[in-house]
């Protein structure tokens, strides 16, 4: 009986202190700690390498990088250009004989950037990155330098098309631009300000965006991704190093990034490059006109039945439209019954028209619609730049 009391009374004492002084106990007497809860495993981004660490692969996108680098070359173009007044009295051979030539012939360079896209050399850039120039070169990212031969350009989406005559170059495959989303991480590799080639990184911002007056035809990528000069005909790229664009434009009050860049997508540079190495130019449909929006203000003000479309501004005199009878005043509504809701839809549309074909297109005229077959023309190449 007593020593089941003093039992009692050992275990209640050591109750107690467990209780309100652990610390007394020996170690093998406090209570064991809880194992920690495991903590949820992140998911791993499109393109982790197989074994590679989830969390790692999130705060890093070097591998991206490195797949893609390697095809994203520096673009140097040289221009002859005369220096000095023009005058006639500058070209008496007495003059220059004792006074030189101060029309003496100067070489201007200047700097931007290209995608290999091909293993035989082809490389995609800006078109006003190579236009009038006189010399093109590429740097390759392993330091190797060529001439490179303008294939082609296409002015109205800024694109041209160079090749090189390289063994073992580097290409960065296409992805797939129309299936890009609002969010995704993309990384703009070029080489800004000539400091040497450069990535950055950001998201895409907005897709589709048109109507900017920087090409005739328009249909960009937007990322704050930053880009600046020196990047445009660079890679805009995917977080698994896949060809998503061109970085052509930036938004900029002061010449520097400010986080909206354009990048023209794949799925028109492609199109764009297949045509420029089958015939050496893009061929589109035209029809010569010239359309504007149906905004409502335009609508309200002239009484006008509709709030989208095009509406026809002028006709060129002779052209296709002019010929089928399409008059100034008319709205564009459908063709070959396709809906125009604006004038990016029109030209779209009528651009991948082949020329010689004839289609239905469908107008609004004072209040009634009108069909007229128009057979669509090719569209003339823009006139080049004078500098």
């Amino acid at each position: 009986m007593t020593f089941a009391q003093a039992v009692a009374v050992g275990l209640a004492l050591v109750f107690v202190v467990a209780t309100l002084r652990p610390e007394w106990l020996p170690r093998r007497l406090e209570p064991p700690a809880a194992a920690p809860a495991p903590a949820p495993a992140l998911p791993a981004p499109s393109g982790t390498e197989p074994g590679a660490s989830a969390s790692a692969s999130i705060l890093s996108y070097a591998e991206a990088a490195r797949r893609a680098t390697p095809a994203v070359v520096n673009v140097f173009t040289t221009k002859q250009g005369r220096a000095g007044p023009d005058s006639p009295f500058l070209n008496d051979p007495l003059f220059r004989r004792f006074f030189g030539d101060p029309q003496r012939r100067q070489q201007t360079a200047s700097l931007g950037s290209g995608v290999i896209v091909d293993a035989d050399g082809t490389i995609l850039t800006n078109h006003h990155v190579i236009d009038g120039a006189d010399g093109v070169e590429v740097l390759l990212a392993d330091g190797r330098r060529a001439r490179a031969r303008v294939v082609g350009s296409d002015p109205d989406t800024d694109l041209a098309v160079l090749r090189v005559e390289l063994a073992d170059v580097p290409a960065v495959p296409f992805g797939d631009s129309d299936g890009a989303r609002i969010g995704d991480v993309v990384l703009a590799i070029g080489n800004p300000f000539g400091v040497g080639q450069t990535v950055t990184m950001g998201i895409v911002s907005a897709l589709g965006r048109t109507q900017l007056g920087i090409n005739t035809f328009e249909n960009f990528i937007q990322t704050d991704a930053a880009i600046n000069p020196g990047n445009s005909g660079g890679a805009l790229v995917d977080s698994q190093g896949r060809l998503l664009g061109i970085n052509t434009a930036i938004y900029s009050r002061t010449g520097g990034s400010l986080g909206i860049g354009f990048a023209i997508p794949t799925s028109t540079a492609r199109q764009v490059m297949e045509q420029i190495v089958r015939h050496g130019s893009v061929i589109r449909g035209y029809i010569g006109v010239e359309p504007q929006d149906v905004t409502p203000e335009l609508a309200r003000a002239f009484k006008l039945p509709r709030q989208d479309g095009a509406i026809i501004a002028g006709v060129m005199r002779g052209g296709p439209a002019d010929k089928a009878g399409v008059k100034p005043g008319d709205i564009l509504m459908d063709v070959e019954g396709q809906a125009i809701p604006n004038t990016t839809t029109m030209l779209n549309v009528i651009a991948q028209m082949a020329p010689g074909t004839t289609g239905r297109f469908t107008f609004l005229r004072e209040g009634r619609e009108v069909a007229l077959p128009i057979t669509v023309g090719q569209r003339p190449r823009p006139n080049p730049r004078r500098e």
